[in-house]
């Protein structure tokens, strides 16, 4: 492959690798500069200063997005290798004495992070006073593998041979509705009763909608009357609790005194619950400390909602060893009816 005479010699930066690697990624222009945080303009400059250094073009442009020319193939490739050696360079500095200090970023889904982890962080900054914790709660998984974060916990199973993978435990999902709901509307018998009520659901990635698992129960009405959608946790919950429908919840929102009642013969489903990490991760001080503190928080023994087996909401407290449940969940009494 020719080079131009400018380019002869000259060692491409690694921001624009970094954003060619992401364009390939992302399939368009648009979405790599979303992922970026730049404009489309900066993502269009630095390919094109790229391909000038190379000396060919690395991709052609189409309505569906874009392809990579053969030579963008064999860039790709020295792309990816010098991605993971730039990683490796990283990690090996993590790994130094003083690193029991700094910032360690927890990836984890937006429901768990906002209801059950955001609460008691107190307890592991306590324990940690010199650590900063960079909790991101988001509906999409992140890239632990890329460093989008040190640690990442999640409800689909991640299937990189790459990467450290531990249960954490399992989600149970039952219908859920408000006291004003159901005074307004009463709730369903039976599958087929959701035919006249109001159903709210959550669109995400990582996310089982109501009309998605309960299609197997005798009687479930071929559509259900939908009355809102929502794409973050919080919001879903708020207005399942505020009475604008029927929606599906963790058992565990029972417990945390959320200001909802289950609802039954609608069915359940459950979800594994992810802690993934690159094994490198356990050899720095700071995110070895974090992956312990995480997996505690996640003990099916201590918190009962989060075994295997499903326990329904009316019989958690007694399923509860050790510490009373209003000491557990003191942080939830503002959403206490």
């Amino acid at each position: 492959m020719e080079q131009t005479e400018a380019g002869r010699g000259v060692m491409p930066d690694w921001q624009s690798i970094r954003v060619f690697l992401t364009l390939e990624r992302s399939g368009s222009f648009r979405a790599a500069a979303s992922k970026l945080g730049v404009s489309v303009n900066s993502v269009r400059r630095r390919i094109a200063d790229l391909e000038t250094l190379i000396g060919a073009p690395l991709l052609t442009r189409h309505v569906d997005g874009i392809r990579l020319t053969s030579e963008g193939h064999a860039i790709l490739e020295a792309a990816a290798r010098m991605e993971t050696a730039a990683f490796g360079l990283m990690r090996a500095g993590e790994t130094a004495p003083f690193a029991e200090a700094g910032e360690v970023r927890i990836a984890v889904t937006e429901g768990l992070g906002a209801f059950w982890l955001a609460p008691r962080l107190v307890e592991f900054q306590r324990a940690n006073p010199r650590l900063t914790v960079d909790l991101r709660c988001a509906m999409e998984s992140a890239d632990v593998l890329r460093l989008e974060a040190d640690v990442a916990i999640q409800l689909s199973r991640p299937t990189s041979p790459d990467l450290r993978l531990v249960k954490l435990g399992r989600i149970h999902l039952i219908p859920y509705a408000a006291r004003e709901y159901e005074q307004t509307y009463g709730l369903p018998a039976a599958p087929e009763d959701l035919a006249r009520h109001r159903i709210v659901v959550q669109a995400s990635s990582q996310t089982i909608r109501l009309e998605d698992f309960s299609r197997e129960l005798p009687g479930f009405p071929a559509s259900v009357p939908i009355a809102l959608k929502i794409n973050v946790s919080s919001a879903y919950y708020w207005a399942i609790a505020k009475g604008a429908g029927i929606g599906l919840l963790p058992t565990y929102a029972s417990a945390i005194g959320a200001r909802v009642i289950p609802v039954d013969n609608l069915g359940r489903f459950s979800l594994d619950i992810w802690l993934t990490y690159h094994p490198d991760a356990e050899r720095i001080e700071r995110v070895r400390r974090t992956i312990d503190w995480l997996r505690a928080a996640f003990d099916p023994k201590r918190y009962p909602w989060f075994r295997d087996e499903f326990i329904h909401p009316r019989d958690l407290p007694t399923a509860i060893k050790g510490e009373p449940l209003p000491d557990l969940f003191a942080g939830f009494t503002g959403m206490t009816p």
